[in-house]
C-alpha cells in the first residue's frame, strides 16, 4: 500500500508561526529577589569593611598597607568590568575581545597578587587567611551586586518597553 500524506496550507503556517516563536527574544523575568540584593550588598560591605579594618589594625608600614589596599580596589574594579564584559556578550551588545581578554587578565591578575603579597608577607597564618577571606567575600560579592543590579535594570526596561508596545 501506497500512502501520500498532504499538508494543508494552513498547518504549513502553523509551523512556520512555531519556528518564529521559538526564534523571538524570550524575556528573562527572573528578577533578584530583595533579600538577595541585600545579602549581596551586606557581603560585599562586610568584605571591604573588614580588609580595611585589618589593614588600619596591622602592623605593617604604610606602604604595604597600601599595596594590600590597591589590590583590593583593582580586584572589585576588575571583577566587575569582567561580569559587565561576560553580560554585554550575552545580551548580544558588542564587547571587544581585546576588553572582555583584558578585563578576565586583570581579575585573575589581582588574585595572583594578593597571593604572592601574602605568600611573602611577614604576617601570622590567621592574617593571611582574614585577608585572603574578605577579598574573595569582596570579590565575589561585587559580581552578585552587579549582576543583581544589571537583572533589575534589564527586567525594568523590558517591562517598559512591552507596555510602551501595549
Amino acid at each position: 500500500m501506497n500512502y501520500q500524506t498532504t499538508v494543508s496550507l494552513k498547518d504549513e503556517e502553523n509551523l512556520k508561526s512555531k519556528k518564529k516563536e521559538k526564534k523571538e527574544k524570550k524575556l528573562y523575568n527572573h528578577k533578584p529577589t530583595p533579600a538577595f540584593i541585600g545579602a549581596s550588598w551586606s557581603a560585599l560591605l562586610i568584605g571591604m569593611v573588614a580588609y580595611c579594618i585589618g589593614l588600619w589594625n596591622a602592623e605593617m608600614m604604610l606602604n604595604e598597607k597600601g599595596y594590600y589596599f590597591t589590590i583590593l580596589l583593582f580586584g572589585l574594579f576588575s571583577v566587575i568590568s569582567g561580569q559587565k564584559a561576560v553580560r554585554d556578550k550575552l545580551e548580544n551588545i558588542q564587547v571587544t575581545e581585546m576588553y572582555y581578554g583584558i578585563s578576565w587578565f586583570t581579575s585573575i591578575a589581582s588574585i595572583v597578587l594578593l597571593t604572592i603579597g601574602l605568600w611573602n608577607a611577614d604576617l601570622e597564618l590567621s592574617e593571611k587567611g582574614f585577608y585572603a577571606m574578605s577579598f574573595t567575600l569582596s570579590l565575589f560579592s561585587a559580581i552578585a551586586v552587579q549582576k543583581n543590579t544589571r537583572d533589575v535594570a534589564y527586567i525594568n526596561n523590558e517591562l517598559e518597553t512591552k507596555e510602551d508596545d501595549d
